[in-house]
């Protein structure tokens, strides 16, 4: 009778061992590239970390996807102060944009959160976010070409923006 169970104790150990698989992780390549995650209906997700400090600044100032391809960014605000004092978005500016006079505008837009003209120059953004706080998007990469990005706070634009390149 014990070496009944002693056998079925070494067989359930097997069998976990094998059910567990071979697990390797995923290296990102370099801080500018995003890892690709299969999504709840099967659909390739690039997605995106990107991180704005009380320091006026984004961890990354490049950003590359495919065209056409389903992107999830999410914005985290690692610094503490409020969002009316040193708040962050992420604005994904159309074609042909300027980044200088989008900007400027955007300072005067206070009731849509720095977002002037209805949007109008903008692919996607996010919402203003305050320290300490975290919003993720979903959109679809637009065509390919280079696009600009910015935090449209006033002033911020200056120091934090980037490429968003679209292959």
């Amino acid at each position: 009778m014990k070496a009944a169970k002693h056998t079925l104790v070494i067989i359930l150990f097997c069998v976990t061992l094998m059910a567990c698989g071979n697990k390797e992780k995923k290296q990102s390549q370099s801080p500018s590239q995003t890892e690709v995650q299969a999504g709840s209906s099967d659909e390739a997700i690039t997605t995106i970390d990107l991180t704005a400090s009380d320091g006026m600044q984004f961890n990354k100032n490049k950003i590359e996807v495919n065209a056409g391809e389903k992107v999830r960014l999410t914005l985290t605000h690692t610094g503490k102060m409020a969002k009316t004092v040193m708040g962050h978005n992420f604005v994904l500016l159309k074609k042909g944009v300027d980044l200088t006079d989008f900007g400027t505008e955007a300072a005067t837009a206070t009731d849509s959160e720095f977002i002037p003209n209805d949007g109008d120059d903008v692919i996607v953004h996010t919402k203003l976010i305050g320290g300490g706080e975290s919003i993720t998007i979903e959109f679809n990469a637009p065509e390919s070409g280079d696009y600009d990005f910015l935090c449209s706070f006033p002033g911020h634009f200056m120091i934090m923006k980037g490429k968003f390149i679209v292959k």
